[in-house]
């Protein structure tokens, strides 16, 4: 009996695995998702005028924004078994999974936008409007075609 227990351990671990896999990928596209939010969230907020402006606050958001967008793995956080076909919750269309060279496509475009946005905002007030267009152009199109409404 026990050497059955232990069998059924054995055979059901890879299972176990590639859900921890999913949930885990599931988690950290949520928080690298809430990161890019908040920081998205200081810039529109300053350019709507809705926040002061606070050029040390712009210029980290911004800042960090470019620096999260080096991270070149997101497409890879969208791993088999962790979108909405699987019956996980995700704002995340089948869309990422059915086209993931476009997916990646639209991410590399993100990177691109962001590129040099600290530096960018740190000229003052009126280079916000222009770097906030760009990076949420990029956030757009991929929302457009990858993400739920």
């Amino acid at each position: 009996m026990r050497q059955l227990f232990i069998a059924s351990i054995l055979a059901a671990a890879p299972l176990l695995a590639y859900a921890d896999a999913a949930d885990d990928a599931i988690e950290a596209r949520a928080g690298y998702m809430k990161m890019l939010a908040i920081n998205m969230g200081t810039l529109a907020g300053t350019a709507k005028g809705e926040i002061p402006f606070d050029q040390a606050a712009v210029t980290a958001a911004a800042s960090n924004i470019e620096a999260l967008s080096q991270y070149n793995s997101v497409p890879a956080l969208f791993v088999p078994g962790s979108g909405p076909a699987d019956g996980k919750e995700s704002e995340a269309l089948p869309a990422v999974w059915e086209q993931p060279e476009e997916f990646a496509q639209k991410y590399a475009e993100f990177q691109e936008a962001a590129a040099g946005a600290g530096t960018a905002v740190a000229a003052g007030q009126d280079a916000l409007g222009p770097v906030l267009q760009k990076l949420g152009g990029a956030c757009k199109a991929c929302h457009d075609d990858f993400r739920e409404e």
